[in-house]
């Protein structure tokens, strides 16, 4: 079965070409001139994922990846926001906020884009295929709820201190490297960016937010971390 992607943009003749691309390469493609329309496609086509441009009428890509994160039907859906204008950061950063799970700026290269589709995607499944609850001592992960308790306290944990105590977990007794979690935690392409401070960051938060359970996330000098 094809996987099937939602192409977002209110420029007409850029939604046809990558409509062109995609399809060339195995995908089906749904298209929507803006994010009203995108809503509505999405709830009618399930697509396996969406690319949306963030300056549109009606609805801009940073609005419609909120209500698609915030959907009870939509939620898991992975989302790709791309743009041409909003490319500071701060931009990125606002778009990675509302629940996107990649960021593009334009003009990009459309094999560069179709890699991150296939990446994006495939973490998705990846998520779908593991048992929905992981517990470890006293760690409960939901991983369909995307909470985590200890002693049944909940955890107030951001999306990505979730996804990296997930991985941690998943793999009990194995060093994962800092490239490594880059890449699977936040989809980075470490050959454009590879600054092992953004998973210590993560690592000190995380440490911080699980107390006495903490011990249990180990430091390998010169490689990465592990959970034992």
């Amino acid at each position: 079965m094809k996987e099937r992607a939602l192409i977002v943009d209110d420029d007409p003749e850029l939604l046809l070409i990558l409509k062109r691309y995609l399809e060339n390469r195995g995908f089906e493609a749904v298209l929507a001139a803006d994010g009203e329309k995108a809503l509505a496609a999405a709830a009618a086509s399930k697509p396996d994922i969406i690319i949306t441009d963030v300056d549109m009428p009606n609805m801009d890509g940073f609005t419609l990846c909120r209500r698609i994160k915030e959907s009870r039907t939509l939620g898991e859906t992975p989302l790709i926001i791309m743009s041409g204008k909003k490319i500071s950061d701060g931009d990125m950063v606002s778009g990675y906020s509302f629940g996107a799970d990649d960021y593009v700026t334009k003009p990009f290269s459309y094999p560069l884009l179709l890699a991150k589709i296939k990446a994006v995607v495939r973490r998705a499944a990846a998520r779908v295929k593991k048992a929905p609850v992981i517990r470890k001592g006293a760690l409960e992960l939901n991983l369909e709820g995307r909470t985590a308790k200890i002693n049944g306290k909940l955890l107030k944990l951001t999306s990505k201190e979730f996804d990296l105590l997930t991985a941690l977990v998943s793999n009990p007794g194995r060093v994962l490297s800092l490239t490594g979690l880059l890449e699977a935690v936040w989809g980075y392409n470490t050959a454009d960016y590879n600054n092992p401070h953004t998973v210590e960051v993560h690592i000190s938060n995380l440490r911080k937010k699980t107390g006495t359970f903490a011990k249990r996330i180990t430091a390998v000098p010169g490689h990465g971390y592990k959970f034992e």
